[in-house]
């Protein structure tokens, strides 16, 4: 089965964006056009006057555009608050931007809530917080990441080992139910 293409298909839509002004220079006596341009980030568009006129605008949907609306009042400027998508995931900010550049990512915990997890005993800076790998499994880790890699796969308990003094234990479930042992790789004791 043999089937030609029509290649004018695929130049359709830049020919779509051709005598399209430039938002930027387009009032100008001569000025640009915009233009279907590719960069190393994917498609974009450009004006012809480049590199008189630098304006682009990415044709990608990773640009914080708004998911939904939060209904949260934005602490800085009291504008409402919203979820985003952006190049690098989701997160909450302020639907005033670009005049509030206030955000928050999705995990964000209020200050009394940190101080009630354990402190890192690797780093001393840190502490550990509650983290879900891809498959969704629980596990605790460093929130000083990714400076200190600590993690443990069980819940931690803020008390020192009694055979080693390390200053952590996790709660670890067995046959014989719950029991408290030390985080220590090398020590692992089974607290009485």
């Amino acid at each position: 089965m043999s089937s030609k293409i029509d290649q004018e298909l695929f130049s359709a839509h830049e020919h779509a964006l051709e005598h399209q002004p430039c938002p930027k220079c387009g009032d100008a006596p001569n000025g640009g056009e915009l233009q279907l341009r590719h960069g190393k980030h994917g498609p974009f568009l450009g004006c012809t006057q480049y590199p008189e006129c630098d304006y682009i605008k990415p044709l990608h949907q990773n640009d914080g555009h708004v998911i939904k609306e939060l209904g949260v009042p934005c602490p800085a400027c009291q504008h409402e608050l919203v979820l985003r998508q952006g190049r690098y995931g989701m997160f909450i900010g302020c639907s005033n931007y670009p005049e509030c550049h206030h955000i928050e990512s999705l995990d964000h915990k209020e200050p009394e809530e940190e101080s009630s997890t354990p402190a890192c005993p690797e780093c001393g800076k840190g502490h550990l917080v509650e983290r879900k790998t891809r498959f969704g499994k629980l596990f605790y880790a460093c929130d000083n990441y990714p400076s200190c890699k600590f993690a443990v796969n069980q819940p931690p308990i803020a008390e020192k080992c009694e055979k080693c003094g390390y200053p952590l234990l996790v709660e670890k479930k067995g046959a014989s139910g719950v029991q408290r042992q030390c985080a220590d790789r090398k020590c692992h004791h089974i607290q009485s």
